[in-house]
């Protein structure tokens, strides 16, 4: 069941506005790291997370796995859990069977997505866990937090997934004002799971945005496709290419789609100029480190409680109570 929803016209103008916003910023193109994810992109990424070289995922389900247990016995019987992009909800099962186990109080799970068809993948792949249920929001991120602590009553303790090292996809100092953000939504000893990637080798996490399969190629290449289809643009993806590399001033890997020739690209009505080698920003993925987290942490209104660390992948999982 989806409790609230984006209009779908509403959802396509924010698209054309901001694609057009985008394509036309002085020098640098960009695109939202979101628009990533529609049906495709979504398929896309759950393929990458099973690739070799990309063990994010893999590094974060093991944490779950073995410490859930743990993880959830730091958080009150009377909460309600909440998830920000919970994809298919594979990861969370981890966390929802453990709260499950404690049979002392039925959940309400809240997944929030602006894709409708990773909320209802995720509704039916959750469905079976006892003692939990799954109401999904098809919101942005804070709103449907908005709309979900809008739900709690009086006492109730609300716990907020944040999964997967997204947090990484902001720029620097937009993480700690998004995590900010969410912070104002909630109360005093409420909690947040925060996902995060572990700075490693470079060549390691450039071959992660980068396999040779070419299958993250094929996802990053999906966004030119998706406004083709959506916004009646004219991009010819072999005249594109997939482009990963390390930000050193920002600890961050970059996604770009770079231009493979000089070119002229009509995106509704109007047309889009690339010079040769010229890319489009589309997604950021910074690392951290635990001393990062923990000042990130503190910049935002949140103290840590709890921090699980995989030493395979480099990967943390860090319990915040809101102070």
């Amino acid at each position: 069941m989806v409790i609230s929803t984006n209009p779908i016209g509403e959802s396509t103008a924010q698209f054309a506005a901001d694609v057009r916003t985008g394509l036309s910023k002085a020098g640098q193109k960009e695109l939202p790291s979101k628009y990533l994810y529609d049906e495709l992109g979504s398929s896309l990424f759950e393929a990458i997370t099973l690739l070799p070289e990309y063990g994010v995922t893999r590094a974060d389900e093991r944490l779950l796995q073995r410490h859930a247990r743990d993880i959830v016995r730091r958080i009150p019987d009377q909460t309600m859990v909440s998830e920000l992009g919970s994809g298919s909800g594979r990861k969370t099962r981890w966390i929802l069977n453990a709260l499950g186990e404690r049979g002392a109080f039925r959940y309400q799970y809240y997944p929030i997505e602006i894709s409708h068809a990773a909320l209802a993948l995720c509704e039916t792949a959750l469905s079976d866990i006892e003692g939990v249920s799954i109401l999904g929001v098809e919101r942005e991120y804070l709103d449907g937090l908005s709309d979900v602590a809008a739900l709690r009553p009086p006492g109730m303790h609300l716990f907020v997934l944040f999964l997967g090292s997204t947090i990484g996809n902001f720029d620097d100092g937009a993480d700690a004002r998004f995590l900010s953000d969410v912070r104002s939504r909630l109360t005093a000893g409420d909690s947040l799971l925060l996902g995060t990637d572990l700075i490693k080798p470079r060549e390691v996490m450039i071959e992660a945005y980068d396999d040779p399969q070419g299958v993250t190629a094929a996802f990053n290449l999906n966004l030119l496709g998706r406004i083709n289809r959506e916004l009646d643009a004219q991009f010819n993806l072999r005249m594109f290419e997939h482009l990963a590399l390390f930000n050193e001033s920002t600890s961050s890997i970059e996604m770009h789609l770079r231009s493979r020739r000089a070119q002229q690209v009509r995106v509704s009505g109007e047309v889009v100029n690339f010079e040769a080698g010229e890319t489009i920003w589309t997604e950021t993925s910074r690392k951290y480190t635990p001393k990062a987290i923990e000042q990130l942490a503190q910049a935002s209104g949140f103290r840590i409680d709890g921090q699980w660390i995989d030493r395979e992948w480099p990967f943390a999982n860090t319990l915040l109570v809101a102070v």
